[in-house]
């Protein structure tokens, strides 16, 4: 089947940001990333901010949406009104994981308001998978609400965990008493580099709970807005190594993009099923 000049798109909204990934299904076994973007919503409606990307990414490569032969949802889908499908989120992180890190077999999604993480196969299929509660202290909105706290970008975050040199910790899960305690460290003069690494070696321990109750394999592949902060990185391979869980934990610069990319991908595959069917009902 002829897949030259063949474009699909995934659009993935989240809970703080949209992400777009179009891509290129050439003469080539692989496709092509022909377009990534990663904006904040900062409040303004998800429809738009969505709109907005899509329509850059169409600029950029020089197509209109008539061009793109699959424009796929994952997430908030009803949010992207000019979608052709849509594939749940987990689906979509393991795909696009997979894409990222071909031997991956287990993704660990570290998203705005809650983790996931998910045993997958040598297709990219989730087989089994465990998530955090509806809680925020294990998740990246917890962080960036901490941080906006103590005067840093998220940006800054990574590098500062890694200065730490005495770790305090939340003495709780609770995101509204997790925030009082680091409201009491700052008033004992606790440093920003200790509690921010005391923060992610809280979220650590619970997410590598979640591994350890579903028995992940290796390698895993961490995924979500969280997968380039170092420092959380670096907590979580520390935190696996102590608990023994066997476990080579990888990332990529393209992580965040790990949902998008997994619906583009899952748009070409939904594309040529539907174009097989067609030829054969011909």
């Amino acid at each position: 089947m002829n897949r030259t000049d063949v474009y699909t798109m995934g659009v993935d909204v989240g809970a703080s940001s949209v992400k777009t990934v179009l891509m290129s299904y050439g003469s080539g076994e692989h496709p092509e990333i022909l377009f990534k973007d990663c904006r904040r919503m900062r409040r303004r409606n998800p429809s738009v901010v969505a709109d907005e990307s899509m329509e850059d990414a169409l600029s950029v490569a020089g197509l209109e949406l008539k061009d793109i032969a699959y424009v796929a949802s994952t997430g908030e889908g009803e949010m992207v009104k000019r979608k052709r499908g849509h594939f749940y989120s987990m689906t979509t992180h393991a795909k696009g994981a997979a894409f990222l890190v071909p031997a991956a077999r287990a993704v660990l999604d570290l998203g705005a308001l809650h983790a996931r993480a998910m045993k997958i196969n040598d297709e990219a299929r989730v087989l089994s998978y465990r998530m955090t509660g509806q809680c925020a202290s294990g998740s990246g909105q917890f962080i960036e609400n901490i941080t906006r706290y103590l005067g840093v970008s998220l940006s800054e975050v990574g590098a500062l965990s890694l200065q730490s040199d005495h770790p305090e910790r939340a003495s709780s899960i609770c995101a509204v008493l997790a925030e009082t305690d680091v409201i009491n460290m700052v008033s004992r003069g606790v440093s920003t580099p200790d509690i921010i690494r005391g923060i992610h070696e809280s979220i650590a321990q619970r997410l590598v709970k979640l591994l350890s109750a579903l028995k992940a394999d290796s390698p895993l592949v961490l995924t979500g807005g969280l997968s380039r902060d170092a420092g959380m990185v670096e907590v979580i391979r520390r935190k696996v190594a102590e608990d023994d869980l066997g476990l080579t934990v990888l990332t990529h610069p393209d992580a965040i993009y790990a949902g998008a990319l997994g619906a583009a991908l899952w748009a070409g595959w939904r594309h040529f099923k539907l174009q097989e069917k067609a030829s054969a009902a011909s």
